[in-house]
């Protein structure tokens, strides 16, 4: 039976509680009435026009998206921006918005245990080191089962992750065993890679100065694109949200859209 976005709002934060968000997210509801009946959800990346679209087309109540809608206070609401045309398809079709982000990628089963169990870590535990009041840290460090070199550990990571290219800055033929992941963008992480004593970074959205640092440390990097690094997330999340509003009695419709494109190409 349908429940209250509310109710559904308390189940979710039970399983990335907004806690463990950071201070500058805008995680939680972006657009809705904690009063409306959910029946049908929708899990997505990003909060995209087509996404929200497609979602009023096929009368879903909720949609549940990583990145915010909201970041920054809003003065005023136009129409013919990305965020005015989303508020305005939401509002008009009494669609609600939620979004699980910092506190995603920190969460139990969030976005960078899934990037690194993708990846095949074992003993994997935090990256970063400022664990504030029992709060995970971001990124996770762990092992392959077994060493293998850069540019074999970038050939699996492609095939693995279903994309067409990466970014690979290191000696190629250097062997690999303790990789550090981060995922969405990894450039604020690089410090604490390079105190962590992994072999090998895996992110997104790396700069030039980073591949250069790496050089100089005798490091590596992969960089996968923040895409890649983040849309895993999108069908993983769905089953654990179902799995979660099922035992506790909620008996709602929850779905991942699949069909968000990294807005990259290569040519």
């Amino acid at each position: 039976m349908a429940c209250k976005l509310g109710n559904v709002i308390d189940a979710i934060e039970e399983i990335v509680p907004s806690d463990f968000a950071e201070e500058w997210d805008n995680s939680g509801m972006q657009v809705g009435d904690r009063d409306r009946q959910i029946k049908k959800i929708w899990v997505a990346l990003d909060p995209l026009p087509q996404v929200i679209s497609a979602a009023c087309q096929e009368d879903v109540d909720l949609v549940i998206t990583h990145h915010p809608l909201i970041f920054k206070s809003l003065t005023s609401i136009d129409v013919s921006t990305v965020e005015g045309f989303v508020i305005q398809q939401a509002l008009d079709h009494r669609l609600a918005i939620f979004s699980a982000h910092t506190n995603l990628d920190r969460a139990q089963n969030g976005v960078n245990d899934i990037l690194a169990s993708r990846i095949g870590l074992s003993n994997t535990h935090c990256l970063s080191n400022d664990l504030i009041s029992g709060i995970p840290g971001f990124g996770k460090i762990g092992e392959l089962l077994q060493a293998t070199s850069l540019s074999v550990l970038a050939k699996n990571l492609k095939q693995t992750l279903g994309i067409d290219h990466v970014k690979v800055a290191g000696n190629l033929d250097m062997r690999v065993k303790t990789v550090a992941v981060c995922s969405g963008s990894g450039s604020s992480m690089v410090s604490a890679f390079l105190d962590s004593g992994a072999d090998v970074f895996v992110s997104g959205d790396l700069r030039y100065h980073d591949a250069r640092t790496f050089e100089f440390a005798q490091k590596a990097l992969i960089d996968i694109g923040h895409f890649a690094s983040e849309h895993l997330i999108v069908e993983t999340f769905a089953q654990q949200l179902d799995r979660h509003f099922q035992s506790k009695g909620l008996t709602l419709v929850v779905e991942p859209y699949t069909m968000e494109k990294d807005p990259f190409v290569m040519i």
